[in-house]
């Protein structure tokens, strides 16, 4: 039995490592260095989504492979779950069969966690406990909202299929409590999100939970891509196209 899970520990490190893993460490620091400013948590700016060169054509390459290379720790825990258990995609419910089902759930689910979100973001700044969040800062070019769309994509499905179908299904067969699995998952989405500021790991925590109990209950991610992808939507391409008038803190 240990043999059997030694590897499957393994497992789980590499591919975390790989990616949602190493963003938790470096969130971790980033927070550690929004602290130590001069200025405090509060004065501190996050972009997300910014240009990544002064020429258009490279940037929107950069772009581009940013979300395609983005989506390979999704292509790794996919296959390995195929190595176990023959169709990852039915394992997980990532598919678009029975519209009726996963999407009008997932649009609740995105409203549900969406205005409580805003809110926490917005009660956090007032009292210094995050950073500001720039969700989008490209430029005004004819493929930004394209390609803010498909960051949105690569979130939701990276986040939604490694933090919950891949991760659940390797913590239950290392013998752990689904109590204990809902747990861990919430707290890994709350750590990457930690260079937001505090207010990033509760949103997120919380977050992790209910839609941790949520696949458990309907046995599906794709409700949770569709909610995540839509949350990202709006606050990418919303903040791209009005985001700068709005009265934020």
């Amino acid at each position: 039995m240990k043999t059997a899970r030694k590897p499957l520990f393994i497992e789980i490190l590499i591919v975390f490592a790989l990616s949602l893993g190493a963003s938790a460490v470096y969130s971790v620091v980033s927070l550690i260095s929004k602290l130590l400013a001069p200025a405090g948590l509060g004065a501190q700016v996050t972009k997300i989504n910014g240009s990544m060169a002064r020429a258009e054509w490279l940037d929107l390459t950069y772009q581009l492979l940013s979300v395609a290379f983005g989506l390979a720790p999704v292509a790794l825990a996919l296959y390995l779950l195929w190595q176990t258990n023959q169709n990852p995609f039915k394992l997980l419910g990532l598919s678009f069969k029975t519209p009726g089902f996963w999407a009008p759930r997932g649009l609740l689910l995105a409203s549900a966690i969406g205005v409580p979100g805003l809110a926490l973001y917005i009660g956090a700044r007032v009292l210094g406990l995050s950073s500001k969040i720039v969700p989008a800062e490209l430029p005004d070019y004819w493929w930004a909202v394209p390609v803010l769309l498909l960051a949105a994509v690569k979130a939701a499905l990276v986040e939604e299929v490694l933090v919950v179908g891949y991760l659940f299904d390797r913590l239950e067969k290392l013998g752990l409590s689904s109590r204990a699995v809902l747990v861990i998952s919430a707290a890994l989405r709350g750590s990457y999100h930690l260079y937001q500021g505090f207010a990033g790991f509760v949103g997120n925590f919380v977050m992790g939970l209910v839609f941790g109990w949520l696949y458990k209950r309907w046995g599906r991610v794709m409700p949770l891509v569709l909610a995540h992808f839509l949350l990202d939507t709006v606050s990418f391409v919303g903040y791209a196209l009005v985001g700068k008038s709005l009265p934020l803190p």
